[in-house]
């Protein structure tokens, strides 16, 4: 009976029955993947529930603040709750933050000041992250105020360069290092927080003061631990990506030390504002509840990427990671090498989507990136990449990054569709 009904789904959508054979032989391939992948989660569910009673949350914390926000203890509750799971002194959640790059880039403003450096270690950020410091020219921009930028690059195997890092430490003064989780439009493996904990170690050998800043878009509950859990003194996110749960409407996280915590409350409202201000506009509840589902949602889009994957993978075409690759973030790069392949499978997400299925997505010249961009984003909350998305750069190889997904079988269909419209079939 199950085989019938899920016969039938495939049906729904004309799925052809040789793709359909394809996808069973994948899935079948990657269940003890998947058995490891509920494990974690079940382990960062019970991180979760353990800080849910510490602070305890109660149905007083759903509440709604306007105007100035003071004393609004659903903000306060939701602060420790991150701090407590981040295992920081302190931590900032704030519905002002409009995306990831806002967050990232009031952070960093915060910290840096004229003459001070900042060294990225991960190589290149992301393509919004490079307007902010400057590497595309903005009069705004962290350059423009005076503040040193340098990079040291991945070696070939993704791994730090370690001794490259403590001889530069050494011979100069750097305010901030940098360090990007995920990969962006990089053909690069998610940092494990493994190789965190690691570089963070060699860097404390040769500075005890330098700011290790992470950013942690994507990242969060792929793993049992977060950046600060293994000496990064602050780490950012949106909480439309991870930390939302696919039900946060908006808004952005910092965690960190209390002193860095304060620099950035500052930076986001103005000098001498302290954190019993900002308004929460009625988003405390899905703020909570939210990072309480978190980790059973990053399970599915752990499970959706890592069966894109496989499905690829038998399909005979080039897929980073790997589906037997650890994974450290959401994103599953797809290389089709052909630009027309590429449309196509942007296009067939956005038609296998649940919101806007009938719009038909184009390469345009989107802010804040150097190529034109295409983007399928058939999303409930706008630009909410824990929902199940994909975008890509329109220059070569012609990757396909995908990423997220409510519910693995939603996703798993997505896929499918998507594949079934690129291969013509």
């Amino acid at each position: 009976m199950v085989i019938k009904e899920m016969e039938s789904a495939y049906r729904l959508f004309n799925i052809s029955e040789n793709l359909e054979k394809i996808a069973r032989k994948s899935e079948e391939e990657v269940k003890d993947i998947f058995k490891e992948l509920e494990e974690n989660a079940l382990y960062n569910q019970a991180r979760v529930l353990k800080a849910f009673q510490s602070v305890p949350i109660t149905q007083a914390h759903f509440g709604k603040s306007t105007g100035y926000g003071h004393g609004d203890i659903g903000r306060e509750a939701i602060e420790k709750l991150y701090s407590n799971i981040f295992e920081t002194e302190d931590a900032l959640v704030r519905v002002q933050f409009v995306s990831g790059t806002h967050t990232l880039g009031t952070a960093l403003k915060a910290l840096l000041n004229y003459g001070d450096e900042m060294l990225a270690i991960s190589g290149r950020p992301y393509d919004t992250l490079c307007t902010v410091i400057g590497l595309e020219e903005n009069d705004m921009s962290l350059i423009s105020r005076g503040i040193k930028y340098s990079q040291i690059d991945l070696d070939e195997e993704d791994n730090f360069k370690c001794e490259d890092i403590k001889e530069y430490l050494k011979n100069n003064k750097v305010k901030l290092i940098h360090i990007q989780r995920s990969r962006g439009y990089a053909v690069r493996k998610a940092l494990l927080i493994s190789d965190i904990e690691n570089v963070i170690k060699e860097i404390r050998s040769v500075d005890k003061d330098v700011i290790i800043f992470v950013d942690n878009c994507y990242g969060e509950f792929t793993e049992t631990k977060e950046p600060t859990a293994v000496g990064a003194d602050i780490c950012c996110g949106s909480l439309i990506k991870n930390a939302g749960g696919g039900l946060c409407e908006m808004g952005g996280y910092v965690c960190g030390k209390a002193d860095l915590i304060d620099k950035v409350v500052q930076e986001l409202y103005c000098p001498g504002l302290e954190k019993d201000n900002g308004s929460t506009l009625g988003q405390n509840q899905n703020i909570i509840q939210g990072l309480f589902m978190s980790p059973t949602v990053v399970e599915a889009a752990l499970k959706a990427m890592t069966f894109a994957s496989k499905l690829y993978e038998n399909l005979g075409m080039d897929v980073f990671p790997k589906s037997t690759d650890k994974r450290s973030d959401i994103v599953q790069i797809i290389n089709f090498g052909d630009r027309e392949k590429l449309i196509k499978f942007i296009q067939g997400i956005q038609y296998a989507s649940p919101i806007d299925s009938n719009v038909l997505p184009m390469p345009w010249s989107m802010p804040g990136y150097a190529d034109e961009v295409i983007m399928a984003a058939g999303t409930f909350m706008e630009g909410a990449s824990i929902e199940l998305s994909a975008d890509s750069p329109m220059r070569e190889p012609y990757a396909a990054y995908m990423q997220g997904g409510l519910s693995y079988e939603s996703a798993k269909l997505a896929i499918l569709i998507a594949t079934q419209k690129m291969l013509g079939e």
